[in-house]
């Protein structure tokens, strides 16, 4: 059987960043990490710049005191790219909005919703919640009117407001323009 013949990559594999990102993670300079690992504050600063690559021993070495595995520093993230018009459709209740779901439904850590909403369109008319930690709202355009028990708050393009997710609210667009927000649940609403 003849072997297949590759050819080996000349791109370059940043993992600079990643390292970058380890040790502000633990919170740590590079003075600390050169103190515990022996490198020098210049080579790790090249390092993280991907100016220079380290050598097999000196990364797991830099891998060992950043708590990290060297397989992370070269794993591929997980991304996933919904595009508009491909956008699940979706219905969190409410009269005159159209809402599609702009992340991965796989997604836990969060969900970002897209709602148009047209002219005087109105949420339930008993106040709901979400289940979920955080709700964040952005109006991209239009006007839009978010409603608590105790107070409400008239919003415009490029306004925004945070609450917690389990607070009774609703909504109405009060024009006669078509309003579009960006609904940011976080962690992503219980099914």
């Amino acid at each position: 059987m003849k072997a297949l013949p590759v050819e080996p990559s000349n791109a370059p594999i940043a993992i600079g960043s990643r390292i970058r990102a380890a040790r502000h993670a633990q919170r740590l300079t590079i003075e600390q990490v050169a103190a515990s690992t022996g490198l020098t504050k210049g080579f790790l600063s090249r390092v993280e710049r991907d100016l220079t690559s380290p050598s097999v021993a000196s990364l797991v070495t830099l891998c060992q005191v950043l708590s990290v595995s060297v397989g992370e520093l070269f794993a591929q993230p997980e991304t996933h790219v919904v595009r508009l018009g491909d956008a699940p459709r979706i219905s969190l209740g409410g009269r005159g909005i159209v809402e599609r779901l702009l992340t991965a439904r796989s997604e836990r850590r969060l969900q970002v919703i897209r709602a148009v909403i047209e002219p005087r369109g109105e949420g339930e008319s008993e106040l709901y919640s979400v289940d979920c930690e955080a709700e964040v709202l952005h109006v991209v355009s239009g006007r839009f009117i978010i409603i608590f028990s105790n107070e409400r708050f008239e919003l415009e393009a490029g306004d925004t407001v945070t609450f917690p997710g389990r607070e009774p609210h609703s909504w109405i667009n009060p024009t006669d323009s078509e309003s579009v927000v960006l609904w940011t649940l976080v962690p992503a609403a219980s099914s």
